[in-house]
């Protein structure tokens, strides 16, 4: 097996032809999820990897595996594609019940499994991968930041959810199983967003492009998958920085383990949230 290690910051460059499939693979994200015409998004991911393929071609990169000197746009645009087309195989909308269960489990599980899969054991290299135990102890301004999640999400959410009436778009809890339920679903949703998004989108997007540059572009895939789940009206205010922040944690302490606990905080706060939402009557620390 070959392990493509990422091209020096200073070597990767954004204005290159690798920015055409990148760019596409990552807009048919808000085709997919937000504009939610599937067939277009198919259309546009199937674009991604045929463009991807003849920009390898005419920098003579080797698309199928083999002893390559540098990564391969057209796997790991193909990989983010894959992942995707999964995805969009099932509607995003909250549901609560076995059947909408059963179908998150498959279609998001799949949308992580099936490219880390053909990553490892079709394309030969280690590209994806998930490090929980990566960036040793966590310093100082971590823990701050994790306390600063709270502060903020505790005053930010209340007003977003409640005012603009997006908290809708998630089924009414009001049985001690619906409120399980949703904590489950919230805090598995959370973590996958971390496993798909940063150790998927970004990390392959990474290994072709400055690292502002492949997280603007995860954001995309990022964002646009939260509209569909429900983080609507003016949602993208909030989600554009979360995605951009998630990201840069990632880069900077190098553990899975940190993104998802700064990501499940977050989520925790989100479900209270929601859960104070259909039942006004009930006590809330909320303010709102």
């Amino acid at each position: 097996m070959t392990s493509h290690a990422v091209v020096p910051e200073s070597v990767r460059r954004t204005w290159t032809a690798k920015l055409v499939p990148a760019a596409l693979v990552c807009l048919a994200a808000p085709v997919l999820f937000v504009v939610q015409v599937v067939w277009l998004g198919w259309i546009v991911l199937a674009l991604a990897v045929a463009s991807a393929v003849l920009v390898d071609r005419r920098a003579g990169v080797a698309v199928l595996p083999g002893r390559d000197t540098e990564p391969s746009i057209a796997r790991d645009v193909s990989l983010v594609a894959i992942g995707q087309f999964i995805v969009s195989l099932i509607p995003l909308h909250a549901e609560l019940d076995n059947a909408a269960f059963l179908r998150f489990t498959l279609a998001l599980g799949g949308a992580v499994v099936v490219p880390y899969v053909i990553s490892r054991f079709v394309y030969r290299d280690y590209a994806i991968r998930f490090p929980w135990r990566g960036g040793g102890r966590w310093a100082w301004w971590q823990w701050a930041w994790l306390g600063g999640v709270i502060v903020l999400g505790y005053l930010i959410l209340p007003f977003y959810f409640i005012t603009s009436g997006v908290y809708m778009n998630w089924p009414v809890v009001d049985t001690p199983e619906l409120i399980g339920r949703l904590f489950v679903g919230v805090g598995a949703v959370g973590i996958w967003d971390e496993l798909f998004f940063v150790c998927t989108v970004f990390v392959l997007l990474r290994r072709h492009f400055p690292d502002v540059t492949a997280n603007v572009l995860q954001a995309i895939v990022f964002v646009s998958f939260l509209w569909e789940l429900g983080y609507q009206a003016w949602g993208p205010v909030l989600t554009i920085p979360f995605a951009l922040v998630q990201g840069f944690l990632f880069l900077r302490t190098r553990s899975l383990w940190y993104v998802v606990t700064v990501h499940l905080l977050f989520d925790a706060v989100v479900f209270g949230v929601l859960v104070h939402a259909h039942n006004p009557g009930a006590v809330s620390i909320f303010l709102v």
